[in-house]
């Protein structure tokens, strides 16, 4: 089974991804695997052509991890993390994001962009989204555990961060 793990930047995909690899689950880092599809290049950013790295992705048995995972086709269930928009901000001005780029992914998250995105591929049986605002790396990552053994109930539009328009 393909499990997507995605979300705005600064969710914790990469923390979560880390602990199931260590925990003997397949995870590949999409970031890794979009080499041939980079348009542009900065300091700061990356363009890729998305379209063209999810169209001939093959499926992999295990979880792939990263911001634009959920445009690859035919996962059989896409974990999309939230997190709350203070949060988010205090984690990217820690990375030392620029102010613009914080307002960029933070807007996104309020927004529900990956989550509007994951719905024009996936319907919302085959979607998990988990806010990982307040919880634990543990709690978070029982929660994706759950979702991967076929424990936990899709859940899809839980998250709303509208208040903070």
């Amino acid at each position: 089974m393909m499990f997507l793990l995605t979300g705005t930047p600064g969710v914790g995909k990469s923390t979560i991804a880390d602990v199931l690899a260590k925990k003997g689950y397949q995870v590949i880092r999409a970031k890794e695997t979009v080499h041939d599809y980079v348009l542009e290049k900065s300091d700061d950013d990356t363009l890729i052509d998305v379209d063209s790295w999810a169209d001939t992705f093959r499926p992999v048995e295990g979880i792939v991890e990263g911001h634009f995972s959920h445009f690859i086709p035919g996962a059989d269930g896409v974990i999309v993390l939230r997190c709350n928009p203070d949060v988010l901000t205090s984690r990217l001005r820690a990375r030392g994001y620029s102010e613009e780029k914080v307002h960029e992914n933070v807007e996104a998250e309020i927004l529900d962009v990956i989550l509007i995105e994951t719905l024009d591929l996936y319907n919302e049986t085959q979607i998990y989204e988990i806010d990982v605002s307040c919880a634990s790396i543990e709690e978070i990552v029982i929660h994706v555990e759950h979702v991967l053994t076929g424990h936990a109930f899709p859940c899809c539009g839980i998250v709303d961060w509208t208040g903070w328009l």
